[in-house]
């Protein structure tokens, strides 16, 4: 493989990262707080708004039931207002971004809702308030849930990104469908896919790793 190709695949990993990491940021900051509220809000909840939460919750299963490939091309006069383009790893960022936000708000609510409601009935019992319920709470206890989450949500942005390759969004996907596909190098679309797949390992094995260290149930069985 010539220098060249080993500059543009270095270069299209360092565009890949930087989508993934951006997308996987902007999402874990809107769907964090849309979660929550997903799992705290239905009737009788602590902040019992059950039709907003009606409302969000299909305003969610909308978004993730359309197909990312095809929600990049409907969004693109959007993409185009908030990048000031609908081409390059920026703008591949907006649709990856909305993408990821309800994929997380899933996860996030999910891992609420394994939390023991007797903890929350014991925390009513000394007068915390819902907030402080959610945050000394809900929060720390759902936390190994909620990095296992994380960590499937970022490992589906890193396939998502390869995808925005397809339609001008830079990155390893662009390059193994410029260069393995379209002429016809293989040995380019194998490097591409060897380091899609140690990017995965990667950030499932870090993810794990997390998720055990904040697991307070694995620390104290492990303390004793």
């Amino acid at each position: 493989m010539s220098a060249n190709l080993i500059n543009l695949l270095i270069e299209a990993t360092g565009q890949t990262l930087y989508m993934v990491a951006v997308s996987a940021l902007l999402g874990t900051l809107l769907g964090l707080p849309v979660g929550l509220f997903l799992a705290t809000s239905q009737r009788g909840e602590l902040l019992s708004a059950p039709w907003v939460n009606k409302i969000l919750g299909l305003v969610v299963n909308a978004t993730r039931s359309v197909p990312f490939i095809i929600l990049v091309v409907a969004i693109i006069p959007f993409t185009r207002m908030v990048a000031g383009t609908s081409i390059g790893t920026t703008a591949a960022i907006v649709p990856l971004t909305i993408a990821t936000v309800p994929f997380i708000a899933r996860l996030v609510e999910n891992a609420i809702r394994e939390i023991d409601s007797g903890l929350i009935e014991a925390a009513h019992a000394m007068g915390a308030t819902p907030l402080q319920i959610i945050i000394k709470v809900l929060l720390p206890e759902a936390l190994p849930g909620i990095t296992l989450g994380l960590t499937l949500a970022i490992v589906s942005l890193i396939g998502y990104s390869a995808m925005v390759g397809a339609v001008g969004g830079e990155g390893l996907g662009d390059l193994g469908i410029r260069y393995g596909y379209q002429r016809f190098m293989p040995d380019v679309m194998a490097v591409v896919v060897i380091i899609l797949i140690v990017l995965v390992q990667l950030v499932q094995s870090i993810g794990e790793r997390i998720a055990v260290a904040v697991d307070k149930r694995a620390t104290k069985s492990g303390g004793q």
